[in-house]
């Protein structure tokens, strides 16, 4: 099994928790972080599914009525705004560009797009709240090992099974890790 280099702070990059990390809030997560500078960082949990459907969070878009696209904890930061990621083939111009053809908002009419057209490569994850850190607290973080980063890619934003997601990526990084990979998550810690 190949280990996946390491990649440095950026957007379009996995920040994932160390086994040690115990904040509840990261706890077991993986970050896909889209944007980073000098402001600071913003990124969204990619595998924390809640229970509620997107189209109970988005109930004046009539297209996902009766769809069960779950909605996901993007992070603790505005629990009540709801963020969209897409992946597209060609990206809007109201989009924010992130990585391999993965962009963050954008506008409801892109969903509409999306879930009318057959283009099996085009998604979107609708996530609730964000995660962000001020200016240096991620690097800081990342000096006392809070997080491994790793390069992120859109198959396992968009389609691995979400509550594996930080399990398999530990898999790969090597022996030290792996041992961690099947952890399992305690709630006591919450």
């Amino acid at each position: 099994m190949q280990i996946p280099l390491r990649a440095q702070l950026g957007k379009g990059i996995f920040l994932v928790a160390a086994p040690n990390l115990r904040d509840p809030n990261f706890r077991q997560t993986v970050v896909l972080l889209c944007e980073h500078g000098a402001e600071g960082a913003l990124g969204v949990v990619v595998n924390r599914p809640t229970a509620m459907s997107v189209s109970e969070a988005l109930p004046q878009m009539p297209v996902l009525e009766g769809q069960r696209h779950v909605l996901f904890s993007g992070g603790p930061v505005q629990p009540n705004q709801v963020m969209l990621l897409y992946r597209l083939d060609q990206l809007p111009d109201n989009s924010h560009h992130v990585f391999d053809g993965v962009c963050l908002g954008g506008d409801m009419e892109l969903v509409d797009k999306i879930l009318t057209t057959t283009h099996g490569k085009e998604a979107f994850r609708a996530y609730v709240g964000y995660s962000g850190w001020g200016p240096g607290q991620l690097e800081s973080e990342m000096k006392i090992g809070s997080w491994i980063t790793v390069p992120a890619d859109p198959a396992t934003v968009f389609e691995k099974d979400p509550t594996r997601v930080w399990s398999e990526i530990l898999a790969t990084l090597g022996e030290e890790f792996r041992v961690y990979a099947d952890m399992p998550f305690d709630p006591s810690l919450n």
